[in-house]
């Protein structure tokens, strides 16, 4: 891919070569070059969350700052988990999430741990009100050369943080969500295609994929709608602080899309305001959105 092509479809982009840095761990935004462009600078707000309450677990950084951020511009209040390491990242989605003069409550914990994640909605709905958009975004994923590579251990963390997660999440929430409200969770790529490196991380988004299209037939009577974005490469911490990728990956990550770049976070929040609006989407539940960056699937 060459790395002097320019987009023809979007305003330029920061695209590879990036720095061959790692990041360390925790994996934090605030220590990622170049930053991650999340506050979407192009996005026109048009109210469409005006009164919502929405919980986007990872929205310290990454895909869930930006969509923490919209969601905000269009008018919701926003509760986020993250882990507690990550605090200087949740604390700069806080003070963006206030600058759109919205509220953003803070709740450190871990998700692998099922009773967080029922004290999570709990908490959520006691400090603000209620819910109306539930965002499973938070993942875990480590490249792994191998299935012998793969630990008991690694493997159950991933589940935990991406698959396990969302049930408890879920389920904690349907009994407090009204007609109207979503359901929105973070897929990707490998969910379609499988990562020969991301073999667990491949499947728990296949995983995701397949609870998605089930859990809205499973609520639809109930006017609940279920759906999942999955981007292709995005610029985010996630991968710059996986052990498994070294520091000249790091520096041509996204360079294979046909965009040759990877996407910015606040080019993809932009479908999760699509799915939280019902005014945009209220005909929509059961989908996968694949946002690749030009690549086109069937999945």
């Amino acid at each position: 891919m060459e790395n002097h092509r320019t987009d023809v479809l979007t305003e330029q982009r920061p695209r590879p070569p990036f720095p061959a840095r790692k990041l360390g761990d925790p994996r934090l935004e605030a220590d990622l070059e170049p930053k991650p462009e999340y506050a979407g600078a192009r996005y026109k707000p048009a109210g469409k969350l005006e009164g919502k309450i929405a919980l986007v677990t990872g929205g310290d950084s990454g895909i869930g700052r930006s969509v923490a951020v919209l969601f905000a511009r269009e008018g919701a209040d926003v509760a986020i988990s993250y882990l507690p390491a990550e605090q200087r990242d949740a604390d700069e989605t806080r003070r963006e999430v206030e600058k759109a003069g919205r509220r953003c409550i803070l709740y450190p914990g871990d998700l692998t741990d099922a009773a967080f994640c029922r004290r999570l909605v709990g908490d959520t709905i006691r400090d603000l009100g209620k819910l109306d958009v539930l965002v499973s975004n938070a993942a875990h994923q480590t490249r792994k050369h191998s299935i012998e590579d793969v630990s008991d251990e690694e493997w159950l963390r991933t589940f935990g943080t991406n698959v396990h997660a969302l049930f408890h999440l879920t389920k904690a929430a349907i009994p407090h969500l009204a007609r109207g409200s979503s359901i929105i969770v973070t897929s990707s790529e490998t969910g379609l295609y499988g990562n020969k490196q991301l073999l667990d991380y491949s499947s728990t988004k296949g995983a995701i994929n397949a609870f998605v299209k089930a859990l809205a037939q499973s609520v639809i009577d109930r006017g609940i709608r279920v759906n999942a974005v999955a981007p292709g490469p995005v610029w985010t911490p996630l991968n710059p602080g996986d052990p498994g990728l070294p520091p000249d990956k790091v520096a041509e990550f996204g360079e294979k899309t046909p965009f040759g770049r990877p996407a910015q976070p606040d080019e993809i929040a932009p479908a999760f305001v699509f799915f939280a609006s019902e005014a945009d989407s209220s005909y929509v539940t059961g989908q996968i959105l694949p946002i690749l960056g030009g690549e086109t699937t069937t999945g």
